[in-house]
C-alpha cells in the first residue's frame, strides 16, 4: 500500500476539544478513526479516547497483517468501543455514561469498508465528485428523509444538532456500514466531524480538500471550517487519506516498510485504562499530541 495520510483538529470556540482522531496500519491494512465526544453528556472526550483506543486494540489484535473479514471487524471493533465506554461508567460510578459519535474506515487489497454510529462522516471522493458518503444519524437526517424538510435548510436547522445513535447510550449502537469499494490512484477518504462538514458546503469541501495534497489542504479545511462558523464554532477535525498507485513518485507512507508482525499508530494502544481511565486530557496535553502526530507526518513524508 502507498498513500498520503493527515490528520488535524482544532478547538474553535469551544471550551475544549473533545474530537479525537487517529490511524494505524500494517503492511497490508490501514485503519482511520474520528470520534466526536457529545458535549451534552459528562466526559465526551473520554468516550472518544475510548473508541479510538479500543479499535485500535482490536486492530492490533486482527490485522496479522490483514484482517480476515473487514465487515465484522469493524462492527465487532465499535461495540468494543461502546463496552469499553459503559464498563468505564460502572467503574467510575457515574451516574450517565460518556457518549461519543464515531466513524472508521479500513483499507487494505485496494478496497475500502467503512462504518459509523451518529453524524461524524466519512466520504469517498474521486476526482472533482463524491462517490460515497455516510448517512447522518441525525434528526434532521430523519426529517429529510420522510420529506418533512429541505436537505438545503438542514444546515439551518433548530434540531440540527440532535443526534440519534452513538457509543455510550444505554442503548446497543446501531453500527452503520458501507463501502467494499475499489479505490483508484488520486482517490481521497476523508473522515471528520460535524465541526467540518456543518460549516463546509459539499461543493466547497470537495474543492478545498482536493486542491493539492492532503497534508497541506487538510489543515486548510480545519481552518476554513472554523472560520467561517466564527463565534459559533464547534471542534473541528478532519482525517485524510489519499491512496496512490503503487509506483508513485511522491512523498507519502508506503506500508511495504512496516516489518512483518508491526504496526504503525498515531493511537495509543494497550491496556484501555492504562492511558483513558483517568481524568481527561487537558487541552495542553491535546494540543501537544497533535503537534507531535503532526511532526511524526511530516518526517515520514520526507
Amino acid at each position: 500500500m502507498r498513500f498520503s495520510i493527515y490528520q488535524d483538529s482544532l478547538i474553535g470556540a469551544r471550551a475544549s476539544n473533545q474530537d479525537r482522531m487517529g490511524y494505524c496500519y500494517t503492511r497490508d491494512s490501514l485503519l482511520m478513526l474520528v470520534a466526536d465526544g457529545m458535549g451534552g453528556h459528562l466526559r465526551g472526550e473520554v468516550a472518544a479516547h475510548l473508541s479510538l483506543q479500543a479499535a485500535a486494540a482490536a486492530f492490533q489484535e486482527s490485522a496479522r497483517p490483514r484482517v480476515p473479514d473487514p465487515r465484522r471487524f469493524l462492527d465487532a471493533a465499535l461495540r468494543r468501543a461502546h463496552r469499553e465506554i459503559l464498563r468505564y461508567q460502572d467503574t467510575h460510578r457515574l451516574p450517565e455514561s460518556p457518549r461519543t459519535t464515531v466513524v472508521a474506515c479500513l483499507v487494505q487489497d485496494g478496497r475500502a469498508w467503512w462504518a459509523h454510529a451518529g453524524d461524524s462522516r466519512a466520504y469517498l471522493l474521486r476526482g472533482d465528485r463524491v462517490v460515497a458518503r455516510t448517512r447522518d444519524h441525525s434528526k434532521v437526517q430523519s426529517l429529510i428523509d420522510l420529506g418533512m424538510i429541505d436537505p438545503a435548510d438542514g444546515a439551518t436547522h433548530p434540531e440540527r444538532n440532535k443526534v440519534l445513535n452513538c457509543l455510550g447510550s444505554p442503548f446497543e449502537p446501531t453500527i452503520e456500514q458501507g463501502g467494499d469499494s475499489v479505490l483508484e490512484p488520486g482517490d481521497t477518504l476523508l473522515l471528520c466531524s460535524d465541526g467540518v462538514w456543518s460549516a463546509l458546503p459539499e461543493a466547497e469541501l470537495l474543492a478545498l480538500l482536493t486542491a493539492g495534497s492532503v497534508l497541506d489542504t487538510v489543515p486548510l479545511v480545519v481552518r476554513e471550517a472554523v472560520g467561517r462558523a466564527g463565534p459559533l464554532a464547534d471542534n473541528a477535525t478532519a482525517l485524510a487519506m489519499t491512496w496512490e498507485s503503487a509506483d508513485a513518485d511522491r512523498a507519502g507512507h508506503s506500508s511495504q516498510d512496516v516489518p512483518d508482525g508491526a504496526i504503525t499508530t498515531t493511537i495509543a494502544v494497550g491496556t484501555l485504562d492504562e492511558t483513558a481511565a483517568g481524568e481527561a486530557l487537558t487541552e495542553d496535553e491535546i494540543e501537544r499530541t497533535i503537534r507531535e502526530i503532526r511532526d511524526a507526518i511530516s518526517r515520514a513524508g520526507n
